[in-house]
């Protein structure tokens, strides 16, 4: 049973093959077995996840149906889930228990998804290997010595470890695609506003948006269905139809314009990975599509930007944690300026600090213009290189990452080298796009993803595309030895 996906899980229980309180006993068991291999979880919610189970078989013996009625998902655990402890991977808070639900979670419990848990990240989501964490790292299921990516790298470790069908992550600057790339998922970040971000714990408020990881393009359309849509409780949420996504994914390649960056293809691409892309041009050339060269020529200022960007908006957004309503409270403080820095200085890890301080710094008085103001105008630049390829092809495809995955441990003393790992996703977050990560062959036995970029509420078409990829080639079927 762990072998099925989403659509096949939705197949085996509308045809009574099995039941959901069957499947999930199933798949706790084997995350009871396998995780501590893999530390891809900081908390179980059994007793959630059978009491949602048995509800899910009580509607559907009742004549209700629907592709997650039943379906087991984890979130990662930033999203906010009532009476069941929220950490966003940070002693800050490890002994937060979130009195409400995430929108994100209420939508898909209403559409009967079970959860079986909540998934380790980043501290915070700050990270691009899943080393920041207060819980420890999680491993790659492909090779245990090898980082998962980040920051959602608990998500995408227990969808390729089989633990559980597909999990729900957040990507700020490329932390749905990038572990999808490393673990051999598909991961969708959507159009920002698309999926609403109330109850989402904030990194960065303007690059944050929630989106689904699983094995396939049909199981990633599925969840999104279920995420997607306008929430009044969001203002930076979007009021826009919502498609049908499933409906979507066979419609034809023929003529689809697929514009490549020039830029994509500098000195810091590994060269087997610029094979495996170009590998699958040739593969989406033979369904129909249509390929030419582009420039995207404000790309090498992007990663400058966005760690200015990022850090702004996570030193404003961190600043509530300070000991005072909930979170961790340092012991015995001498005075409020005493409760203030010490909660804050043991509460968050070396990262978060990092990022804090830089942040602070550019949005202090006399270097906001130079760094900030800077920066926001850079992503006004590359904003508008991507309007202006639009104009010229229907979707953009290029590496997701620089290199595979890399050893536990091998970047920490240089958080630059893990920064520059984020260099080909971190443009779709500071220009709103959607974009998605769809498996592309192996280096080294590790995985490769390819990333596909489309225009604003064009998540159908990046679906339809990677969709029609899986159809004709096997790479997003193969599951690492052991699991």
């Amino acid at each position: 049973m762990h072998q099925l996906t989403l659509a096949e899980i939705a197949r085996g229980l509308a045809d009574k093959k099995f039941s959901s309180e069957e499947l999930t006993k199933v798949l706790l068991a084997r995350i009871a077995q396998l995780d501590p291999q893999l530390n891809s979880f900081i908390s179980l919610t059994e007793d959630l996840a059978l009491q949602q189970a048995k509800a899910a078989d009580a509607r559907r013996a009742n004549g209700e149906s629907g592709a997650l009625l039943g379906a087991p998902i984890a979130h990662k655990d930033l999203f906010c889930t009532q009476g069941i402890r929220t950490s966003c991977g940070s002693k800050m808070l490890d002994n937060f228990k979130a009195p409400y639900d995430a929108t994100v979670v209420a939508k898909l419990a209403a559409a009967g998804a079970v959860t079986l848990g909540k998934t380790n990240m980043d501290e915070f989501a700050m990270g691009s290997a899943n080393e920041s964490s207060y819980y420890g790292a999680v491993k790659n299921p492909w090779n245990l010595e090898h980082v998962p990516g980040g920051s959602s790298g608990g998500s995408a470790a227990a969808v390729a470890a089989r633990l559980l069908p597909a999990a729900t992550g957040t990507d700020t600057g490329g932390s749905i695609r990038q572990p999808a790339a490393l673990t051999n998922l598909t991961g969708l970040k959507p159009t920002y506003g698309r999926v609403s971000r109330w109850g989402m714990i904030a990194y960065a408020s303007s690059l944050d948006q929630g989106g689904p990881l699983a094995r396939t393009a049909e199981d990633c359309a599925i969840l999104l269905q279920g995420m997607a849509g306008f929430d009044p409780q969001d203002s930076t949420s979007i009021d826009e139809p919502v498609p049908d996504y499933s409906a979507g994914l066979n419609g034809s390649l023929q003529g689809l314009r697929i514009g490549v960056p020039k830029e994509y293809f500098s000195a810091g691409l590994d060269p087997r990975i610029a094979d495996l892309v170009m590998a699958s041009v040739e593969e989406l050339k033979k369904l129909g599509a249509v390929v030419k060269e582009i420039s995207l020529p404000n790309m090498q200022h992007a990663i400058p930007a966005y760690y200015v960007i990022a850090p702004a908006e996570a030193s404003s957004n961190l600043s509530r944690f300070d000991g005072v309503r909930f979170g961790y409270r340092c012991k015995d403080p001498k005075n409020l300026e005493d409760l203030y820095k010490r909660s804050r200085g043991e509460g968050f890890g070396p990262e978060v600090q990092r990022r804090i301080m830089v942040g602070a710094y550019a949005l202090s008085a006399g270097y906001y213009d130079a760094y900030y103001l800077k920066a926001q105008k850079i992503r006004r630049l590359i904003k508008n290189d991507f309007m202006a390829a639009f104009n010229e092809v229907d979707i953009i495809l290029g590496p997701t990452t620089p290199n595979p995955a890399w050893k536990l441990g091998a970047k920490n003393s240089d958080p630059v080298a893990a920064y520059l790992e984020d260099v080909y996703t971190i443009t779709a977050n500071l220009a709103g796009l959607p974009g998605l990560s769809m498996p592309a062959g192996f280096v080294d036995g590790l995985p490769v993803g390819v990333q596909l970029l489309a225009p604003y509420f064009q998540e159908g078409r990046l679906l339809n595309v990677a969709h029609q990829y899986q159809l004709n080639t096997d790479w997003h079927t193969r599951t690492p030895t052991g699991f």
